[in-house]
């Protein structure tokens, strides 16, 4: 079980259970957050799948758009069977090639998985200037949760806590 046998592809509506039955244990973990299948359906064009050499979904991840040139992975994630032989590795890379065709510029993420993110080109965020006040302004008017995080915002402590605000420019 190599990256090599892996392949990445755009997610389908029939991979939805799967990728809540791969968010299940680590949402169990507070790890992720698990959210409603009508979620998934609804952010599914964010999602990219990988396949093992026998087609079986073994992990999955996401790229949320949040600004002109700011996006975040979200709910990357591996079968446990496949943990260290590159599913992460090969889908982060396939999410960080679709932020660079549609123009993003930086990447965030909160994790608590600092070493791979480091591994991939990401650093710990020192503080929120990440955006400046003008684009922090209009970000506040977000109904997302994965941009109250990212904006730190209190009511979304509880959810967050212990996690490492990360960044990465392409």
């Amino acid at each position: 079980m190599t990256s090599t046998t892996i392949t990445v592809r755009r997610a389908r509506t029939s991979d939805v259970h799967r990728i809540r039955s791969l968010v299940a244990p680590l949402a169990d973990e507070r790890i992720l957050v698990a959210k409603e299948a009508v979620a998934y359906y609804e952010g599914l064009q964010e999602f990219r799948i990988a396949e093992g050499p026998d087609g079986e979904v073994i992990g999955c991840g996401a790229l949320h758009v949040m600004w002109e040139d700011l996006a975040e992975v979200r709910t990357l994630a591996a079968d446990r069977r496949w943990r260290g032989h590159g599913v992460g590795h090969v889908l982060l890379e396939a999410l960080l090639a679709d932020a660079v065709e549609i123009g993003v510029q930086r990447v965030f993420c909160l994790t608590f998985e600092v070493d791979f993110f480091r591994r991939h080109g990401f650093e710990v965020m020192a503080n929120q200037s990440a955006v400046d006040p003008e684009v922090y302004s209009e970000l506040l008017r977000s109904h997302d949760e994965g941009v109250a995080e990212f904006l730190d915002l209190a009511r979304v402590k509880p959810n967050t806590l212990g996690n490492t605000r990360m960044i990465r420019t392409l």
